[in-house]
């Protein structure tokens, strides 16, 4: 049912084509140290790059790979010191553990425990040991170390004192004084660590950068360019290089600004990563391919004869996208000889789909896995509670588009689809491609003959002039005569209003008078106000929920009348209404909105809320109508109030 979304070798969007070039650019590079950055958005499919260039060099007992997540470790140890500990013990794993390679892993270490020291010791350590320990600061370190690491922030300078004193054998007589010597010191202790361990290359796959902490990130990258990147050692780092650079302007914050932050955290990158590789959103016919490889696949065994020969099908067909031909169902019979049902629901999911996730989500596998799962769970939701045979896969996709892409027209389906289970809007607009197609002519907006009330249509027209939402509409399947509160009752993971769309549908003439005529709304009043609070409640909301929905506000919405009658039977909406009008966009709003409310509003709470809500539109200059309404004067003029 849901699909995982972990990293995976087995490759969907024929991103092995990027693993097998990095590993080809590594091989060529011979020993040569390289950094190379694989680029991408969360959810690209960094990870499952670095897993599909993992398994390139399996069975290569020259190379050892080496993966690490510094965002395992965040927050818990000093990034650099996690890094060189994170390599060196892997390396002694995954080696044939010689007296050599023990001795190279044990000197190596111990300068990692210096470093650790000396980020424990802060501005101690830094003072005392010049940032870098001496050769008179190494010799008795495990113990003396252990101490001062237990220690922790009750040292001293004299626990430094003691600990540098009997410090001097340790590493050969080496002469690291200061930094520059250190820094090339623990390169060369690095460089006969690869030695011992006999291997041509070391690769280190570095993932989940991009979800460290600005610090930890850079503390990696400078370990490994400072103290790693020696011959025989690649790094192949994936990260979304916007977060690095935003990591890069937050840890050098002091910038002048003729260098730019943005500029210098792009030199900086460049500096650390010599090659990049940039994952590239899906694009059409590769979200196509892709829906129908996720959804076909979960109908056959991982691993399977059948499930192989649809991926390999896929994947030629993602050789070449640009052809046309994507992954259709000549090609699949041709490779498994016949199309399953599984896979025609497949292929009709995928053509319904792949245009606006390709565009909406663009083109990002994991956005695409989310659409999907959330698809299945709601089927899976309607299964469970009985009404599965009532939900249709396709019509909840269809409307699942518009709630991720399009939320304030998925709003305007929702209100009217609570009451009697049908959308006037979407109605319309399926009514105006109908009309376009018989003609032979471009869609139109929906007009009054189009089933629309009079007071209705501005909306519909509103939405109706965005292209998006007319190839949403001409969509298969036809939402016309459907009924919704089904879909939209699985829907509801956002909030709570249609747990009450049964009852609400007694109400249909009361809602619907409410949002008519004044006239009308104060004949539905009339009943209303029979009801108890609780039972007027949701009918305001579904009001409401109407007058956000409006797209044109500078004429009074379909609805207002209505909760003006409301608040009038039922004081306490009086608040709810005037922060349902301070919440409505100020440069669209008409001059109705200031308009008979002072006279109608009697709870003490409300009116001094809209009274302040007065002040502010009077004091608009981008809304000349609504500030003279709200009392304001026109620039030149006398103050009206």
């Amino acid at each position: 049912m849901i699909i995982p979304d972990n990293e995976t070798a087995t490759d969907m969007i024929y991103f092995e084509a990027v693993s097998a070039t990095v590993a080809r650019v590594i091989r060529d590079a011979g020993d040569e140290p390289l950094t190379i950055g694989v680029h991408g958005d969360w959810g690209a499919g960094k990870s499952s790059v670095l897993l599909m260039l993992e398994e390139a060099f399996r069975n290569d007992d020259r190379t050892s790979v080496i993966r690490f997540n510094g965002w395992l470790f965040q927050g818990l140890e000093d990034a650099k010191t996690v890094v060189i500990e994170t390599i060196v013990e892997q390396l002694l794993r995954d080696r044939a553990t010689t007296t050599k390679l023990k001795d190279a892993a044990t000197r190596l270490l111990k300068r990692v425990d210096l470093m650790k020291v000396a980020s424990k010791a802060g501005g101690l350590a830094l003072t005392g040991l010049t940032g870098i320990p001496s050769p008179d600061m190494i010799g008795g370190l495990m113990n003396a170390g252990k101490k001062l690491l237990a220690d922790g922030p009750d040292m001293n300078v004299a626990d430094v004192a003691n600990f540098v004193k009997g410090v001097n054998d340790c590493l050969d007589g080496a002469n690291a004084d200061t930094l520059p010597a250190h820094i090339h010191a623990f390169r060369q202790e690095f460089e006969k660590l690869l030695e011992a361990a006999d291997i041509d290359r070391l690769v280190v796959v570095v993932d989940d950068l991009d979800r460290c902490l600005p610090a930890t990130a850079i503390e990696t990258l400078e370990a490994i360019r400072l103290f790693l990147f020696v011959p025989g050692a690649a790094f192949v780092i994936a990260a979304d290089e916007g977060m690095i650079e935003y990591a890069v302007r937050t840890h050098f914050p002091d910038l002048p600004l003729s260098t730019g932050p943005s500029t210098y955290a792009r030199n900086y990158l460049e500096k650390l990563i010599q090659v990049p590789f940039r994952l590239p959103p899906l694009g059409y016919v590769e979200t196509k391919i892709y829906l129908t490889l996720l959804v076909a696949g979960r109908s056959f065994p991982l691993g399977s004869t059948d499930f192989e020969q649809l991926l390999d099908a896929g994947r030629k067909a993602l050789r070449r996208p640009w052809d046309g031909h994507g992954l259709s169902r000549g090609v699949i019979e041709g490779g498994l000889g016949r199309i399953t049902p599984d896979i025609e629901n497949a292929l009709a999911l995928a053509d319904q789909l792949a245009l606006p996730l390709a565009e909406g989500a663009h083109g990002n596998p994991r956005q695409i896995k989310r659409f999907l799962n959330t698809l299945n769970l709601r089927l899976a939701i309607a299964e469970a509670r009985g009404i599965g045979d009532d939900v249709n896969p396709a019509v909840l996709a269809k409307l699942m588009l518009a709630e991720r892409f399009k939320d304030d027209f998925f709003q305007r389906i929702e209100a009217e689809a609570a009451v009697s289970g049908t959308s006037r809007t979407v109605e319309a607009l399926e009514a105006s491609l109908s009309e376009a197609q018989k003609n032979n002519t471009p869609s139109k907006a929906p007009t009054k003959e189009s089933a629309l009330k009079v007071d209705e249509a501005p909306a519909a027209q509103e939405a109706a002039e965005g292209e998006w939402v007319r190839r949403w509409a001409a969509m298969t399947p036809a939402l016309s005569g459907e009924d919704l509160r089904p879909y939209l009752f699985v829907s509801r993971d956002r909030k709570a209003l249609f747990t009450a769309g049964s009852a609400l549908a007694l109400k249909e003439d009361w809602i619907e008078k409410l949002c008519g005529s004044t006239l009308g709304a104060r004949a539905a009043a009339v009943e209303i106000a029979k009801l108890t609070p609780g039972e007027i409640e949701p009918i305001f909301d579904v009001v409401a929920s109407r007058v956000r929905a409006s797209t044109d506000l500078r004429r009074k919405p379909a609805g207002v009348d209505g909760l003006m009658e409301l608040c009038r039977i039922s004081p306490v909406l009086q608040t709810p209404t005037v922060r349902l009008l301070s919440e409505l966009p100020t440069g669209q709003l008409g001059p109705w909105a200031a308009a008979g409310w002072d006279k109608l509003l009697t709870e003490a709470g409300a009116k001094k809320e809209f009274q302040v809500l007065k002040q502010e539109w009077a004091k608009l200059t981008d809304n000349t109508p609504l500030q003279l309404a709200a009392g304001g004067r026109k620039a030149g003029g006398k103050d009206r109030r």
